[in-house]
């Protein structure tokens, strides 16, 4: 019993890579991790992530809710909701299950919603079939 407490213990767990703070390599959490700094690599965190205003990521993001109100150059995937606010800069692939745009929010990229993981038959038949045409960045903001 006292193995199962610790598990819930750390999924409630934040870091925070603080104002000022750099770290350059991959940063993996159960719980949530806060960027008030700047990250070079890899997110990966099975809660959250959530990106200050003057948070930068210079990598990819993979976890269940995201919120981002800074700068995130590389793919995010929220596995269930996005929220970009009105600060965010966002230059890469994003998919998630649910977005949602503040006013002033930029996004220079791919946007998929619905469905945060592409299926193993959908990426085989993107890689075969040729562009339709209909495939356009996204672009919202100012």
């Amino acid at each position: 019993m006292k193995d199962n407490q610790s598990q819930h213990g750390r999924d409630g767990v934040i870091s925070i890579i603080g104002p000022g703070m750099r770290v350059t390599g991959d940063c993996i959490t159960e719980g949530t991790l806060r960027v008030e700094g700047t990250v070079e690599g890899t997110i990966k965190a099975g809660k959250a992530v959530v990106v200050g205003k003057d948070g930068v990521v210079l990598g990819d993001i993979t976890t269940q809710d995201a919120v981002i109100g800074g700068r995130v150059v590389g793919k995010i995937i929220a596995e269930s909701r996005l929220e970009l606010q009105a600060t965010c800069i966002v230059e890469g692939e994003i998919r998630a299950r649910r977005i949602k745009l503040d006013e002033g929010g930029r996004i220079s990229g791919n946007m998929n919603i619905g469905e945060a993981s592409p299926k193993a038959e959908d990426a085989s038949a993107s890689r075969k079939a040729p562009p339709t045409g209909s495939e356009k960045p996204v672009a919202a903001g100012n």
